[in-house]
C-alpha cells in the first residue's frame, strides 16, 4: 500500500463514515492513515511508527468503528493512553467520527476523575473506552471493567508511557484481555521494551513507519531573542503585537508560581490568559482547555508537565518565557503548534549565560534558530496605526453612517473646527485605553553573544600595554618601623590566652546515622525538584504511609522531574500500594523499580545484628534469623 491515496473512499470505509469525513472537512487521509487503516480493517496486528501531529488517531479510530456492534453496549475497543489530555483529545475525536452512528457512546477515563462519575458511566454502558493505564487497571482489579466483548486493543503513544512508567501497567492489562483480538500499537521511536512488549503479545503484526522525524520542527518558524536591556515581560507584548499570524499562544515557564504570576500580568494588560499548572483540578484544566480552544483565551501560561498532550488548532505560536532543561522539552514544547502540517511559530528567549543550550537544541533539531530583532517603538506605532485603519475601513463599508456623520457636522460647526479636526479627537477617545503611539525610549540593541564577537580578541603583542614593574623595581620598601602610625607589635595590647590544649573540653561527636542494611531496590517516582520537591517530602511521604522509618530508606536522588529512592529488598505488597498511591505535594508519585543501574547493599557487608530484617504484616521490620532467609 503506497502512502498517497486520492480519497477516503478508497481505503474500504464504510458510507456512513464516509459522509461523516466529508462534513468534517477531512479530503485526503494522510501518509499513516492510507497505510494503516486498509491493515487494520482487514483485522490484522499492527505496530505504527509515527510522529506526534501525523493523523495517527484517525488512523486508529475509523477502522475501529468500523468494528463496532451498536446493539451491544459492552466495551468492544480500548484505548490506552499516556495522559488524561489525549485520552479525552481521543475520546472526542472518537464521538465526532460518530457523528452518524446514533447510540455509539465512547467513554475516557483517567485519573484525577471522581470513580463515582466513571461507574455511573460504566454501568450505562460504552463501546469504546479510552483511558489511561493505572485508572484502566484499577477499575479492572475491581471488575468495574469487563473486557469479554473485546475486539480491538490500541496502545496509542507507547514510548511515551514506557518513559512515565507506565509499561508494567500495560503488561499487566494485556495479560487480563481476552486471547482473540487485534492489537495496534503506536509510537514514535521503539525502545527494546516496546519492541519486547510488541514480540510478546502481538500475533504477526504487520510495520508502517512514517518517516517524520523532523517533520513538526521543521514546519515551524524558530526564532530567539536574546533577553539583554529590557524586562521579558516588555519584551514579550511588544513580540507578541506585532507578529502578523498571532492567533493564541502557549507560553511556557519552568514554574507552577510562575505560571500564575505571568498570567496576572497579562490581563492586567489586555490579554485574555491564563494559567495551566499540576495545581489545578481537572475540571479546571479542562475548562483553561476548552476556552482556548473556542477563543475565550487567547493565551495559556504552562509548566512542561501540564501541557502534555494539548493539542488545539489555533495555537499559532509557542513561547519558550523560560528555557527548557534539555531539548527533548524544547521540541515538546514546540510540538504544541504547527501540528498535522498546519503553520507555527516558535519564540525562544536566551539569556547570555544560556548560549550554550541554544547551540545545543540547534544541533539536536538539525534546525538553525535564527536572532529576532525586538520591535522598536516605530514598529508597533505602525502596526497599531495600521489595524485602527483596518478598523475604520470596515466601518466605512458599513451602512448606517448618515445619523453620525451629522452629529460630527455639528460639533464641527458648533466648535468652529473642521471635520478633520473632530475625527481626530474621535480617534483620541477611541485609542485612550491603548495608545498608538508608546512612550519611552528603545533598548540598546544587545551586544553580540561572546562566541559572536570579533573585538573580545587578545591584542597583538606590539599592541599590548607595557608590563608591570616586577617586585625588584617598584622601588625600595619601607622598613619595619618606618610604616607610619601603624602600632607595633609589642603596642597592640595582649591578646586574650587560648586554653591550653589538654585544658579544653572534650569534643562531643555526632552520633552516626544507621546505615540501611540487606539489599536494597532502587525505585523511581514522578515528582522532582520542578515540582517544589525536597528529600525531606520524599522521607516524610514513605515514612508515612507506608510504616518505613526513615531509618531504613537509602540513598536518595533529585532530578528535574523524577527522583530514585532506595528501599528494603522484600517490601510486602500492602506496602507497595500504599507507596503506588502516595501523593507529594499534590503529585501521585507513581513509585515503580528502576530500569537503571541495580542499587547496592550499602557496601554489602553492612548487616543487622542477629540476622538480617524484613517486613511483618504491621509494615514494622523485626529480626528474621539467617537459616530462614
Amino acid at each position: 500500500m503506497t502512502s498517497t491515496v486520492d480519497s477516503f473512499a478508497d481505503l474500504g470505509l464504510s458510507e456512513s463514515l464516509l459522509k461523516t469525513l466529508s462534513e468534517i472537512g477531512y479530503e485526503t487521509p494522510s501518509p499513516i492513515q492510507a497505510q494503516c487503516i486498509p491493515i487494520l480493517l482487514d483485522g490484522h496486528d499492527m505496530i505504527g511508527m509515527a510522529q506526534t501531529g501525523t493523523g495517527k488517531t484517525a488512523a486508529f479510530a475509523l477502522p475501529l468503528m468500523e468494528s463496532i456492534d451498536i446493539k451491544v453496549a459492552k466495551p468492544q475497543a480500548l484505548i490506552l493512553t499516556p495522559t488524561r489530555e489525549l485520552a479525552i483529545q481521543v475520546a472526542e475525536a472518537l464521538q465526532s467520527y460518530a457523528k452518524n452512528l446514533p447510540g455509539f457512546h465512547v467513554l475516557p477515563i483517567y485519573g484525577g476523575q471522581s470513580y463515582t462519575i466513571q461507574l455511573k458511566q460504566l454501568a450505562r454502558g460504552a463501546h469504546v473506552i479510552v483511558g489511561t493505564p493505572g485508572r484502566v487497571m484499577d477499575h479492572l482489579e475491581r471488575k468495574t471493567l469487563n473486557l469479554d466483548n473485546l475486539k480491538t486493543l490500541v496502545l496509542d503513544e507507547a514510548d511515551e508511557m514506557l518513559r512515565m512508567g507506565f509499561i508494567d501497567d500495560v503488561e499487566w492489562i494485556l495479560e487480563h484481555t481476552p486471547e482473540q483480538h487485534q492489537t495496534a500499537l503506536f509510537s514514535a521511536t521503539m525502545p527494546e521494551q516496546i519492541r519486547r512488549v510488541a514480540q510478546k503479545y502481538l500475533v504477526e503484526p504487520k510495520e508502517i513507519k512514517i518517516k517524520a522525524a523532523t517533520a513538526t520542527v521543521a514546519a515551524i518558524r524558530q526564532v530567539y531573542w536574546q533577553v539583554s536591556g529590557m524586562h521579558k515581560l516588555d519584551a514579550l507584548t511588544r513580540i507578541l503585537e506585532v507578529e502578523d499570524d498571532f492567533d493564541a499562544a502557549i507560553i511556557f515557564v519552568r514554574t507552577k508560581t510562575a505560571t500564575v504570576e505571568l498570567a496576572d500580568k497579562l490581563n492586567a494588560r489586555g490579554y485574555a490568559a491564563a494559567a495551566l499548572n499540576g495545581d489545578l483540578n481537572q475540571q479546571m484544566r479542562e475548562r483553561v482547555i476548552e476556552q482556548l480552544k473556542s477563543g475565550a483565551l487567547d493565551i495559556v501560561i504552562a509548566t512542561d508537565v501540564a501541557a502534555r498532550g494539548i493539542d488545539v488548532p489555533r495555537v499559532s505560536h509557542v513561547v519558550n518565557y523560560d528555557i527548557p532543561y534539555d531539548t527533548e522539552a524544547y521540541v515538546h514544547r514546540i510540538g504544541r503548534t504547527g501540528r498535522a502540517g498546519r503553520n507555527g511559530n516558535a519564540i525562544l528567549f536566551v539569556a547570555p549565560r544560556e548560549i550554550r543550550m541554544l547551540r545545543t537544541i540547534e544541533r539536536a533539531t538539525r534546525q538553525p534558530i535564527s536572532p529576532l530583532t525586538l520591535p522598536s517603538r516605530a514598529d508597533i506605532t505602525n502596526k497599531r496605526v495600521a489595524d485602527f485603519k483596518g478598523k475604520v475601513a470596515e466601518v466605512l463599508n458599513a451602512e448606517g453612517l448618515d445619523f453620525f456623520a451629522n452629529i460630527v457636522s455639528q460639533i464641527a460647526e458648533e466648535q468652529n473646527v473642521s471635520a478633520e479636526e473632530v475625527a481626530a479627537a474621535l480617534a483620541m477617545m477611541a485609542q485612550e485605553a491603548k495608545p498608538l503611539q508608546i512612550a519611552g525610549e528603545d533598548p540598546a540593541p544587545p551586544r553580540p553573544f561572546r562566541e559572536q564577537r570579533n573585538d573580545d580578541r587578545r591584542p597583538a603583542f606590539g599592541d599590548r600595554e607595557p608590563r608591570k614593574p616586577r617586585f625588584e623595581d617598584r622601588g625600595e620598601r619601607p622598613r619595619f618601623e618606618d610604616r607610619g602610625d601603624r602600632p607595633r607589635f609589642e603596642d597592640r595590647g595582649e591578646r586574650s590566652e587560648r586554653p591550653r590544649f589538654e585544658d579544653r573540653p572534650p569534643r562531643t561527636e555526632r552520633p552516626p546515622r544507621p546505615a540501611p542494611a540487606g539489599d536494597m531496590v532502587r525505585y523511581r517516582i514522578d515528582v522532582g525538584r520542578e515540582h517544589g520537591v525536597e528529600v525531606r517530602d520524599i522521607v516524610g511521604a514513605i515514612a508515612n504511609e507506608a510504616g518505613i522509618e526513615s531509618r531504613f530508606i537509602g540513598r536518595i536522588g533529585l532530578y528535574e522531574e523524577s527522583s530514585t529512592v532506595e528501599l528494603p529488598a522484600g517490601m510486602p505488597a500492602e506496602a507497595a500500594n500504599a507507596l503506588k498511591r502516595t501523593r507529594i505535594r499534590g503529585m501521585p508519585i507513581n513509585l515503580r523499580q528502576d530500569e537503571g543501574r541495580p542499587a547496592g547493599s550499602f557496601g554489602g557487608e553492612r548487616k543487622f545484628g542477629g540476622g538480617e530484617r524484613s517486613f511483618d504484616g504491621e509494615r514494622k521490620f523485626k529480626k528474621k534469623p539467617f537459616n530462614e532467609c
